[in-house]
């Protein structure tokens, strides 16, 4: 337990004095450096946190939460299974599918697309895309009338605007008296979706009815999906329903559909964590530099305490103090730097940006351009305490070397 004067003399060995000016400067180095490692790690991991909750709030406004599918990708009578499943907790709506691969053909472009059929009144409670619609409506999606919604990235490869009419080619075959031929139909572009994800190049939209249709499902669906109150409550939602639901059933949930997307981003979450984390690390050794240059300077001191009284617990206190304010001071600027930057980076980037005249993620190449920012306050205690901890743990050595001072050497000469 340090007493007053341990704390008195760490933090007296803070002030400059003509003679340690350079060890002050050392000092201010090393809270500096402090400072910059933890702003920096807490803005990147907030700005990936901002990237990871808007791929997620993207890639799920267009696919489902949990996902329940029959025999070979078909259920019969979807309507009773979609009755029980409304028992369940959590779920605030549901919708039946149609899908498949087919290939989708324009003046000599072709596609390869996920075709989703969906029930134009009922996809609002499963999905998002009605909100993200930059052309056309998708409520023209009519049976019978062989309307297609297409992403953004797929009409504007295959050139297509709405009106223009596209082939859709399925891997269903039909057979006539010139042979065997794949099921071909011709649509009409009735809409255009931007998600500002991978579906924009993948996924086109049809009736559910025209839809099962070209796949041949008759009156079957592909599957039911279903959207819950919460997102994360889906894994276990979707095992429970497992447990229920045997064979031919299949359930899985969005962490089996995306999971690598996320999984991707967590460990470079990971990785960034580690590499900026040695920023700190090597601040914390300026602090083992910086003491062991007080330690050598003050030799003479830390004799005389030691006659006076002073023990080597105590002489290893000061130089504890010492340390750990300069990664208290340190750590403090860091973490108010970094809040104040990652909640204001949406703010600081277009200032940046405009003043270059130059912009950091092209629109042209990235599905956002814009830097998003989710500060999570866990992070930062986590950040901060690592911080803090590390330069208690640099105070260690030259705190002991210190305590080792033999008076009796050092004022021989004195």
């Amino acid at each position: 337990m340090f007493k007053p004067l341990v704390l008195f003399i760490g933090l007296r060995y803070l002030r400059a004095q003509r003679r340690t000016q350079f060890i002050s400067f050392i000092s201010l180095a090393s809270v500096l450096g402090m400072a910059l490692g933890v702003t920096a790690l807490i803005t990147v991991l907030s700005v990936m946190n901002g990237f990871e909750a808007e791929l997620r709030a993207s890639m799920l406004g267009i696919t489902s939460h949990i996902t329940f599918t029959g025999e070979d990708d078909q259920l019969s009578d979807w309507q009773t299974l979609d009755s029980q499943i409304q028992h369940y907790p959590h779920i605030l709506g549901s919708a039946p599918y149609v899908t498949g691969q087919v290939m989708l053909n324009a003046d000599r472009r072709v596609s390869p697309t996920q075709l989703r059929g969906v029930d134009p009144s009922l996809e609002a409670r499963v999905s998002e895309v009605t909100d993200k619609m930059i052309a056309g409506d998708i409520h023209v999606l009519a049976p019978g009338k062989f309307n297609i919604v297409l992403g953004v990235e797929i009409a504007n490869f295959l050139g297509v605007i709405v009106g223009d009419r596209i082939t859709v080619i399925s891997p269903q075959v039909s057979s006539s008296t010139s042979g065997v031929t794949p099921k071909m139909h011709s649509f009409t572009v009735a809409g255009v979706f931007k998600a500002g994800n991978e579906y924009d190049r993948k996924l086109a939209l049809v009736n559910i009815e025209d839809g099962a249709q070209l796949f041949h499902l008759e009156h079957a669906v592909s599957g039911i999906r279903l959207k819950l109150d919460d997102l994360f409550n889906a894994p276990a939602l979707a095992e429970q329903m497992r447990q229920e639901f045997k064979a031919p059933y299949h359930v899985s949930d969005w962490t089996e559909e995306n999971g690598s997307h996320f999984h991707a981003v967590k460990i470079e979450k990971r990785v960034m964590s580690i590499i900026l984390l040695l920023i700190v690390a090597v601040a914390a050794f300026n602090i083992v530099a910086t003491l062991v240059m007080v330690v050598t300077d003050k030799r003479g001191d830390i004799a005389i305490l030691k006659t006076q009284g002073l023990s080597a617990n105590q002489v290893m206190g000061v130089f504890v103090v010492l340390g750990s304010v300069i990664g208290l001071i340190g750590t403090a600027l860091g973490t108010l730097g970094g809040v104040l930057l990652a909640l204001n980076i949406e703010t600081i980037v277009p200032a940046i940006e405009g003043f270059l005249h130059m912009q950091i993620l092209a629109a042209d190449v990235f599905y956002n351009s814009a830097i998003p920012s989710q500060l999570i306050w866990s992070d930062v205690v986590a950040i901060a305490g690592m911080s803090f901890l590390l330069s208690i743990v640099a105070t260690v050595y030259p705190a002991w070397q210190a305590s080792q001072i033999n008076p009796a050497e050092v004022l021989r000469y004195e």
